[in-house]
């Protein structure tokens, strides 16, 4: 074919001082926008606007943050540091599940800021055999987690019990929750898995890649694409679903530790080695956000 696709220009957001660990945004608010927030292990989690725009940032972390989630309303924040690495707030952000080093996945009510939190086993053993690299919250009653040593393990918050494990060959390296695919997002070795969020064994998506993503995101609406990021390298690739590399996206100074796609599919957000986001367009060229006037793509 003669025709060239537009070139996709990313819109930097600097202020990040060192690498950047974890992206999250929020859902589609009222007004129809939506927020971004940032891990990074210079300590200062930051809160954008849809636009990249900087709203604030978070103080009080003394070390590196590795994970930070926005509750569904926006109205909270929580997150992660030193040995509390993964954490996820609940519906109503009423608890706040946490896992991390020391290989414990613990339930926190926030009403009670005092109390012990709970603990969930497996089996009056720890929830895993190594470090908790990433835990979510689906519904009301279900929290699932993912860790060093392979395994995603659902639970029943209700009870603390364990009531699914999938177990794959290497350790899990991202896994997120796509709220409006209804799926877990994995990334661990070379494949990257599409997981139901509530797994019954059916409808589990899983491809191979030639490299070993450090994350990845699945388009919200279309459904017909996916992000990763590498540790590898310096670049951020579009699949297809069934795994073809669509296009290599170069911009970034350092590997790209985080992707994350907004929640209405327009465009995704990348964090690198290089302390910087960069937010790129799912259809190059188009009048939305930052990206609108004149010379909008020009920087």
């Amino acid at each position: 074919m003669s025709t060239h696709h537009q070139k996709s220009t990313p819109l930097v957001a600097p202020g990040h001082t060192r690498p950047v660990t974890h992206l999250s945004f929020s859902g589609i608010q009222d007004d129809g926008t939506y927020l971004l927030v940032s891990s990074c292990k210079d300590g200062n989690p930051m809160l954008r606007e849809w636009t990249g725009d900087w709203i604030g940032t978070f103080l009080g972390h003394k070390g590196a943050v590795w994970s930070t989630k926005l509750s569904p309303d926006s109205s909270r924040a929580a997150t992660g540091s030193a040995d509390f690495t993964a954490v996820a707030l609940s519906p109503t952000s009423s608890h706040l599940l946490t896992g991390g080093q020391e290989k414990k996945v613990r339930i926190f009510d926030l009403g009670r800021p005092d109390a012990e939190p709970d603990f969930l086993y497996d089996s009056g053993v720890l929830s895993h055999d190594g470090m908790v690299k990433s835990v979510v919250w689906i519904g009301e009653h279900t929290g699932v987690t993912g860790g060093e040593d392979g395994k995603i393990k659902w639970w029943d918050l209700r009870t603390r019990k364990l009531t699914t494990t999938l177990t794959f060959q290497n350790p899990i390296t991202s896994m997120e929750w796509s709220p409006q695919t209804q799926r877990l997002v994995v990334t661990s070795g070379t494949t990257v898995a599409f997981i139901p969020g509530l797994p019954s064994g059916q409808g589990m998506h899983s491809l191979q890649l030639p490299y070993t993503p450090s994350s990845a995101t699945i388009h919200p609406i279309l459904q017909d694409r996916f992000v990763t990021g590498n540790s590898g390298d310096e670049w951020v690739r579009v699949h297809g679903m069934d795994g073809e590399e669509r296009e290599v996206l170069k911009g970034h100074h350092g590997p790209v530790h985080c992707v994350e796609f907004s929640p209405d599919g327009e465009m995704y957000a990348s964090g690198s080695e290089d302390g910087t986001i960069r937010l790129w367009q799912t259809t190059p060229g188009k009048t939305y956000g930052l990206w609108q006037g004149p010379g909008a793509n020009s920087n």
